[in-house]
């Protein structure tokens, strides 16, 4: 996903876009390539919490070990 449709969806979902859309793109495409997902799909887990069944994210509501490992390396690469 380009910065701007981040920063578009946010908007208009939320209101206001409280952090960097271009380093969520950045980090949005590192990780969905280090793990081979869709972005979209990617950036809804991060930012919407929703399930990417194909990856096994949730269980019962709650992330997996896997869905906890692709959130947090999307963290460090947003951070670094």
């Amino acid at each position: 996903m380009k910065a701007k449709q981040i920063e578009n969806y946010i908007i208009e979902n939320y209101g206001e876009c409280k952090h960097d859309p271009k380093q969520l793109s950045k980090a949005l495409k590192q990780t969905a390539k280090f793990f081979n997902l869709d972005t979209f799909k990617l950036f809804l887990l991060i930012i919407e919490n929703r399930p990417i069944d194909e990856a096994n994210t949730h269980s019962y509501g709650f992330h997996t070990p896997n869905g906890r490992e692709i959130v947090n390396t999307f963290k460090y690469f947003y951070y670094n």
